[in-house]
C-alpha cells in the first residue's frame, strides 16, 4: 500500500520571458502552485497548476485547509477514488477554476508517483499511443506584435519544422486582423497551417463576420470566438464556419465538454490538464472527443501536455509556449518541429528545488503530515 505520508504545497511566482497579450487580457504573471506528495516509501510525487496573475493564494489557502488534509493516510494508487472524494468534499465551489486548478496539482502529483513507482513514463502509463507529436508555436503571435514580426516568426517556426503558427486576433476591425493573416500567408505559403484565437472576444454576429474571412486564408482553426458559456452561439457558428472552430480552455469538467460535443459546438477540443482538474478527467476527455472523432489538441502547460498528447491517439498537435524554464533543469525534447514525450519515470519533468525554494512566495507555504 502506497499511503500518503506528507503534504507539502508552496507557490512561485514566474514573469513570462516575452510580452503575452490578447483580445481581452495580458499575460503578467504565472502564479504556479506546486505540490509534492510523499508515501511511505519515501517515493515524491510533484504536481502544479497555474494562473495568469491572480488567485494563485485562494489554491493555496483550498490546497493547505481543505484539500491536503483528506489525503494524509489514502492510497496512492487509488488515484481515481481520491479525485472523486476530494471533488465532493469541494461540492458547494465545484465547478470553477479555483477548484479544479488545485485538484489538478494533486492529481498531477498522484500520478506522478504512480509512474515514479512503477519505473514507467508518464506518456506509457496513460496510454502509450506514440513517442512524439509535432508542435505549432504561439510564442510569436500575439496581438500587440507587429506584423513584420509576426512574420518573422511564422518564418522561423516553418524552419525548424514546426507544423503551424497561431496568431492573435481581435483587432479593432476585421480589416486589420486581415492585413496580419494575408501577411503571414503570403509568406508561408499554403503547406503551412495559421491558427487562429479570438480569446473570447467577439458575439456571435461578428465571430460569423471574422470566420468568413478566416476561410479566405485557409486559417485551420478559430479558437475560443465567443464566451465559452456561450454553447448555444458556438453551435451555430460551428455549423456555419468553413473554419473548424476550437474551444476548451477555459472550460473546467468533463460534462461542459461533453455539451459541446453532443451539441456540435466544436470541432476541436483544447483541455487544460490543470484547468480541467488532473490528468484524470484530462484522459476522460481526450477519449471522450475520440468518441466523437475530434481532436484533442491541449491548451499551454507544454512540458506536461507533451506526455499526455503522446498518451492518446486522438491528439496530432501541441502548443509550444516555455512555461518551466526558470525552475527546471529538463527542457522540452523538440527536434525537427516535433517534441518527445520524455522517457524518463514520472511526468519527466526534472525540478530545480533550488529555484523553486528560492522563488517561494513568503506565506504560502505549507506541510501537512510527516
Amino acid at each position: 500500500m502506497a499511503q500518503i505520508v506528507k503534504a507539502e504545497v508552496l507557490m512561485v511566482d514566474l514573469v513570462p520571458k516575452v510580452t503575452r497579450t490578447d483580445a481581452i487580457q495580458s499575460f503578467v504573471s504565472q502564479e504556479t502552485p506546486i505540490v509534492r506528495l510523499t508515501d511511505a516509501d519515501g517515493q515524491v510525487g510533484t504536481g502544479y497548476c497555474y494562473t495568469i496573475g491572480s488567485g494563485g493564494p485562494a489554491i493555496i489557502s483550498l490546497l493547505r485547509e481543505t484539500l491536503l488534509p483528506l489525503v494524509i493516510g489514502r492510497d496512492a494508487e487509488e488515484i481515481e477514488g481520491i479525485w472523486r472524494d476530494l471533488l465532493m468534499a469541494t461540492h458547494a465551489t465545484a465547478v470553477g477554476p479555483i477548484t479544479s486548478l488545485s485538484l489538478a496539482a494533486i492529481d498531477i502529483a498522484l500520478w506522478d508517483l504512480r509512474c515514479l513507482r512503477a519505473n514507467q513514463p508518464l506518456w506509457r502509463m496513460a496510454g502509450g499511443a506514440k513517442p512524439s507529436v509535432p508542435m505549432y508555436s504561439t510564442e510569436g503571435g500575439w496581438l500587440h506584435i507587429a506584423t513584420d514580426d509576426l512574420v518573422a516568426d511564422a518564418i522561423e517556426m516553418k524552419k525548424q519544422g514546426f507544423a503551424g503558427s497561431k496568431i492573435k486576433i481581435g483587432m479593432p476591425t476585421l480589416s486589420a486582423d486581415r492585413a496580419r493573416l494575408r501577411a503571414v500567408r503570403d509568406a508561408v505559403g499554403d503547406d503551412y497551417r495559421i491558427l487562429v484565437d479570438a480569446n473570447q472576444s467577439f458575439t456571435l454576429a461578428e465571430a460569423r463576420r471574422r470566420a468568413d474571412m478566416l476561410a479566405e486564408y485557409d486559417i485551420g482553426w478559430f479558437e475560443e470566438p465567443m464566451p465559452a458559456d456561450d454553447v448555444g452561439a458556438h453551435v451555430q457558428l460551428t455549423a456555419q464556419s468553413r473554419v473548424p472552430i476550437a474551444v476548451g480552455e477555459s472550460m473546467y469538467s468533463l460534462s461542459q465538454f461533453k455539451d459541446y460535443l453532443a451539441l456540435g459546438g466544436c470541432t476541436i477540443v483544447q483541455a487544460d490538464v490543470a484547468r480541467v482538474g488532473g490528468i484524470t478527467p484530462w484522459l476522460k476527455i481526450a477519449h471522450l472527443a475520440e468518441a466523437f472523432n475530434v481532436a484533442v489538441c491541449p491548451h499551454f502547460l507544454m512540458e506536461l501536455h507533451v506526455s499526455l498528447t503522446c498518451a492518446v491517439p486522438n491528439a496530432p498537435m501541441l502548443e509550444y509556449i516555455p512555461q518551466l524554464d526558470d525552475i527546471t533543469t529538463s527542457r522540452l525534447d523538440i527536434r525537427d518541429g516535433n517534441a518527445h514525450a520524455p522517457n524518463t519515470a514520472g511526468l519527466g519533468i526534472a525540478w530545480d528545488w533550488d529555484a523553486i525554494n528560492a522563488r517561494a512566495v513568503d506565506g504560502l507555504s505549507a506541510t501537512v503530515g510527516g
